[in-house]
């Protein structure tokens, strides 16, 4: 290829970390690929306790080929600032692809982009998609047309790969698999409400019970608001 393709990864107080250093990892280890990850000022930002800092300034970029908005705790709150949001819709507008990982989907469906297309997100907050016009998916990896969204955390390597097979190819995605020897075999087949043990899915749904009706507050003030209209 004659010029590099531009992956922009726009992050935000309280991003998880792992839904954008996996995908970043892949990313960043495919030669045909740059990427630039940016806060609003380019201000560093904090996510469980890691700082990232010398982020660009995502007010400032121009253009992409592919947008990829990870979750974390603090999604609702970034799609709630006018600033970011105006930012990723703009990218948006100038991308081949529009992608994210994790609760990523719930600020593209806060932009506006995901009306009437199937998204995915963490199981936890995947009910909170139709809020925004999108139709859940529980699939690890889900492709709608230039949407591309990965589930919770860990799936957005599995993400990356397809991400850089869409890209490039299969074979592309292979060599990126093996050079980081990503071959899982969990210890527990806890990974999904459906096969995690009784007990333990009960407690984790417990522990979250709290943080969930908060969070289908915001994204209904979001929805209330017009925040969501394109």
């Amino acid at each position: 290829m004659d010029s590099k393709l531009r992956i922009v990864i726009p992050i935000y107080p309280g991003v998880t970390h792992l839904d954008f250093t996996g995908p970043h990892q892949f990313f960043s280890r495919t030669p045909q690929v740059d990427v630039v990850v940016a806060s609003i000022g380019g201000e560093p930002v904090d996510a469980q306790g890691l700082t990232f800092s010398n982020l660009d300034d995502l007010i400032d970029i121009a253009s992409c080929d592919v947008l990829c908005v990870p979750g974390g705790l603090g999604c609702l709150d970034a799609a709630e600032d006018s600033r970011f949001l105006n930012a990723i819709r703009h990218l948006a507008s100038t991308a081949q692809f529009v992608t994210s990982v994790c609760t990523g989907s719930l600020i593209l469906g806060a932009a506006g982009l995901l009306h009437g297309r199937r998204a995915a997100c963490h199981w936890a907050w995947r009910d909170m998609l139709p809020l925004f016009g999108a139709t859940p998916d529980p699939a690890r990896v889900v492709r709608d047309d230039e949407i591309i969204t990965g589930g919770g955390v860990t799936a957005g390597i599995d993400f990356a790969l397809t991400v850089i097979a869409v890209l490039f190819d299969d074979e592309t995605a292979q060599r990126s698999q093996l050079t980081l020897e990503y071959a899982p075999a969990p210890p527990f087949d806890a990974g999904r409400p459906e096969t995690a043990p009784a007990t333990i899915h009960d407690h984790v749904v417990a522990d979250m019970a709290e943080i969930q009706a908060s969070r289908h507050q915001q994204a209904q003030r979001l929805v209330e608001h017009g925040e969501t209209r394109r």
